[in-house]
C-alpha cells in the first residue's frame, strides 16, 4: 500500500497533463458543460476514492465519515458532505479509466487470462432488481448461476494487470479475447473455457500470439513443449489475483444504487491493485529450462 503522500503524488501527476487534454477533447467535440468550481479538486477525489480500496474498511460511508473527515483533514483541508462526494463520483469515471490504464503493467511475453463474476445482486433478489437491470444479465460459473457482469482479465507473470474488459454475465468468455490482447505478445495461458481453434488461428495471423489452453477430456493430446506445460500449471497466479481484488481491493459488492458509481468502485478497485507492492507471481527462473 502506497502512503496518502505518495497516492496522491502520483495521481496528481496524471491529472495535471490529463485534465487539459480532456478539456481541449471535449471543446472539439461540443460536449463540454458548464462546469462549476469545487472545494476539492479531481485528484484529491480520485485520491480518496482509491485509498478506501486499500483500507480495511468494507463500507465507503463509513471510511469517510470516520477515517478521513476526522483524521485526514489536515490532508484533504477542505472537505464536504459524504452526500456531495457521492454526487461528484460520476464525473470521475472517465479519468479513473484513463488512470488506470496509466497503471497496468508491461507485457512480458508470458501472460495469463482470465474472467470472474462481478455479481450485483443475490439470485433471491434477481426478479425485484432494478438498478442494472438494462445492463447485467445472468450467467453462470463453474460453481453457481450469478446475476451481473463478467470481468476479464490479462496479466503477466509478476501479477500485474495488463488489460481489463467488462462485459454482461452472459458473454462467452472468448469473445472479448481479441479486443482483450490487442497490445500484448508472446504466449497466453488460459483455461478450459478459452479453448477454440479458430480463436487461436485469429489470434496467430493478427497478432501473432500463442493461445495455449488446458485440454478437455474428449480432445486428443496434443504434443507440447515443457515449458509451456509448466507454466500451463502455473495458470492459478490469475486466480490469487482474482481472489485479492475480490477480498481486498473490493471490487464486488451488491450495494450499489448507480450504475455510473458501480464502475467507479469497480475501476478504483482495479487501480488498488496496480498500486499494491507485493502481488502473486513466477519466479520463471526457478521452474523453467533455460531456453524460455
Amino acid at each position: 500500500m502506497l502512503s496518502l503522500e505518495a497516492l496522491f503524488c502520483h495521481v496528481d501527476d496524471f491529472c495535471r497533463g490529463f485534465e487539459p487534454l480532456w478539456q481541449q477533447r471535449l471543446l472539439g467535440e461540443g460536449l463540454q458543460r458548464r462546469s462549476r468550481s469545487r472545494t476539492l479538486s479531481l485528484s484529491e477525489i480520485m485520491t480518496i476514492l482509491i485509498a478506501f480500496h486499500q483500507s480495511a474498511y468494507r463500507n465507503f460511508k463509513w471510511f469517510y465519515t470516520q477515517l478521513v473527515c476526522r483524521y485526514w483533514r489536515k490532508a484533504f483541508p477542505r472537505l464536504v458532505s459524504y452526500q456531495r462526494l457521492v454526487e461528484w463520483m460520476p464525473s470521475t469515471l472517465m479519468p479513473l479509466c484513463a488512470y488506470l490504464r496509466h497503471c497496468f503493467g508491461h507485457c512480458t511475453g508470458i501472460s495469463f487470462i482470465d474472467s470472474t463474476s462481478i455479481k450485483v445482486c443475490h439470485n433471491r433478489r434477481i426478479s425485484s432488481h432494478k438498478v442494472f437491470k438494462p445492463l447485467a444479465a445472468r450467467g453462470k460459473t463453474s460453481v453457481d448461476w450469478f446475476f451481473g457482469f463478467k470481468l476479464h482479465l490479462v496479466i503477466n507473470e509478476r501479477g500485474e494487470l495488463l488489460n481489463a474488459i467488462l462485459t454482461p454475465g452472459n458473454v462467452d468468455d472468448r469473445q472479448p479475447v481479441s479486443q482483450l490482447l490487442q497490445r500484448l505478445f508472446g504466449k497466453v495461458f488460459g483455461d478450459r473455457g478459452y479453448v477454440s481453434q479458430k480463436l487461436a488461428l485469429q489470434l496467430w495471423h493478427d497478432w501473432g500470439i500463442q493461445l495455449i489452453t488446458k485440454l478437455k477430456r474428449n480432445m486428443k493430446n496434443r504434443l507440447m513443449t515443457l515449458a509451456d506445460r509448466l507454466l500451463l500449471r502455473r495458470r492459478a497466479i490469475i486466480e490469487s489475483v482474482i481472489d485479492q481484488l475480490k477480498n481486498i481491493s473490493q471490487i464486488e459488492h451488491s450495494r450499489h444504487r448507480s450504475p455510473v458509481n458501480c464502475l467507479v468502485n469497480l475501476v478504483c478497485g482495479l487501480i488498488a491493485y496496480c498500486h499494491q507492492p507485493k502481488k502473486p507471481s513466477l519466479i520463471s527462473d526457478a521452474f523453467l529450462p533455460n531456453s524460455v
